[in-house]
């Protein structure tokens, strides 16, 4: 006869080896691909403005519970100053990428699984959002700085892409 603790450690082990299969199925990831804020100027590597440095809070503050693990960004000061505000929020570092080789990013993204935030410019933000499976649709205006897209990675590897604004930084 089975004692209430043999049949708890039975049903425990049964329900366990029904969820094992739902355990190693990936999990959908969702990745965030935003352009850098307002800058400065277009000389040189500008920093943001004012408006800028409001626009990087407001996205941290938007994706301040989204499960966010890696944050990319491309070597110039303006994306870094754009991701900086999430990355401090969410404790993960800002990994730097070259923006003329995005692929390479992409496989590293893709590699490190889990949520994620890419800070690109204008002319790359549209070919991230491609490389990793999303619709970019139009392209992004030079002072266009309010897209935020959100790519949600179903566990087929299917890519649904969700365009949201971002709040204005007034």
């Amino acid at each position: 006869m089975m004692t209430l603790s043999t049949r708890t450690a039975a049903g425990l082990a049964l329900a366990l080896a029904m969820l094992a299969p739902l355990a190693q199925a990936a999990e959908p990831a969702v990745i965030y691909v935003v352009r850098h804020g307002e800058k400065t100027g277009n000389d040189g590597d500008p920093d943001l403005t004012a408006q800028g440095r409001l626009r990087a809070s407001n996205i941290a503050a938007i994706l301040r519970k989204t499960g966010i693990r890696h944050v990319f960004t491309s070597k110039t000061a303006r994306t870094r100053q754009t991701a900086a505000p999430t990355a401090a929020a969410l404790g993960v570092p800002l990994r730097e990428y070259d923006a003329r080789q995005p692929d390479k990013m992409v496989e590293e993204l893709k590699a490190a699984g889990g949520n994620a935030l890419v800070v690109g410019h204008s002319n790359t933000v549209g070919k991230l959002v491609t490389l990793l499976g999303g619709e970019p649709g139009t392209a992004i205006g030079d002072d266009e700085y309010d897209r935020l897209y959100q790519l949600i990675v179903g566990r087929d590897g299917s890519v649904t892409t969700i365009l949201l604004g971002s709040p204005p930084a007034h």
